[in-house]
């Protein structure tokens, strides 16, 4: 029975002179067990759903709810409200004109104030001055129209301020507002194609609260933006952290989790979670109509996440990736101890690590 209990030990002491040795897969497949095990069968001693899977699957979850935050955010924050052609208060015309300076347009099958013209408001001043009566002494028909040179006057409802208010972003210039969304998503394109390369290469953990931090912190940036090219480009570094952020959540929890519970995570935990932060903004968006108000709002419950460093562990899949596994040892030791259970002295085989590695290292370098 001890030598049973000792042979896991020495088999990896064995590995370990030989792989300095002759690190080639076939020679340490000599070593190997005839079938090698996979992780989830190593750790199923844990259990699939005790106080450590909990944990971790509601942490995790719960991470994600800011992805909710900033995935549709801009509908608030980039909301154009009714807005028409200002007129100076300086301007010295009678409150018939004035009434009548915004020509009508036809939108959705109704005559209303046209968004983008005015009369021009030097004929307006003479028609004033000579006190003309509109449509009775002049025909608006024929009024010289003009664009908005003096700016414009903006609804109050159901926003008090948008990016759309702050820098003007209609008429010629409404091209910007749609242009912000795209960049968004292109920053969630690019998230996409590199979260998974960074996590692989500097561990799931290390980039989970990297991408926490910037898309907190870009996005509190945002709150200080003086133009919009400023608030444009950080929106799209946002974008790359938000699926980062998302992604890498994904990867921690499918790599930590057991089988049943991994398809619940992926399935339900995340889905739920990302699904509450949509419903919170636009109940956020409710309360805090302006712009920068909202967006530090919804910026300010990432600090929240600050603390979760000391609760969710690395992947021990990766570290083992990485050849790392003590440490991977130390997460499972902790994770049962727990769960309340025995942790078996030795967890990971060590020629079952090394066989492993070098197959995989084979596998895509070919």
């Amino acid at each position: 029975e001890r030598r049973d209990e000792r042979e896991p030990v020495v088999r990896a002491q064995r590995a370990r002179r030989w792989c300095c040795r002759c690190p080639d897969a076939a020679q340490l497949r000599f070593f190997a067990p005839a079938a090698m095990r996979d992780y989830d069968e190593l750790t199923a001693f844990l259990g699939e759903w005790g106080p450590f899977q909990r944990l971790i699957f509601f942490l995790l979850s719960a991470s994600i709810i800011p992805n909710g935050f900033n995935g549709m955010s801009a509908v608030f924050l980039a909301g154009t409200p009714e807005h028409r052609c200002r007129v100076p208060a300086s301007a010295n015309l009678s409150g018939e004109w004035l009434n009548l300076s915004i020509p009508l347009e036809k939108r959705g099958g109704r005559s209303v104030p046209s968004r983008c013209r005015r009369y021009r408001l030097e004929a307006l001043l003479n028609f004033s001055a000579l006190h003309l009566q509109p449509g009775r002494d002049v025909n608006l028909s024929q009024v010289e129209q003009e664009k908005c040179l003096d700016g414009w006057e903006y609804s109050r409802d159901p926003y008090l301020s948008t990016i759309v208010t702050e820098w003007n972003l209609v008429c010629d210039d409404d091209w910007k507002t749609p242009l912000t969304t795209s960049l968004f998503f292109v920053g969630v394109l690019l998230g996409s194609f590199i979260s998974g390369q960074l996590s692989d290469r500097f561990g799931r953990k290390a980039i989970l609260f990297a991408t926490m931090g910037i898309q907190t912190g870009f996005s509190f940036l945002q709150i200080f933006s003086t133009s919009w090219e400023m608030f444009t480009v950080l929106f799209l570094i946002v974008g790359m952290g938000q699926i980062s952020n998302y992604v890498v959540a994904f990867i921690l929890g499918t790599e930590i989790l057991g089988k049943s519970v991994r398809i619940i995570y992926c399935t339900l935990g995340v889905c739920i979670f990302y699904a509450f932060g949509y419903m919170l903004l636009p109940l956020c968006a409710y309360f805090f109509r302006d712009w920068r108000t909202l967006l530090l709002v919804l910026t300010l419950p990432g600090l929240l996440y600050v603390p979760l460093w000391w609760f969710i562990p690395e992947s021990p899949r990766w570290l083992l990736s990485q050849g790392r596994i003590q440490e991977a040892e130390a997460i499972i030791k902790k994770a049962a101890k727990k769960n309340g259970v025995q942790a078996p002295a030795v967890i990971f085989d060590q020629i079952e690590v090394n066989v492993h590695m070098i197959s995989s290292s084979a596998y895509f370098s070919s």
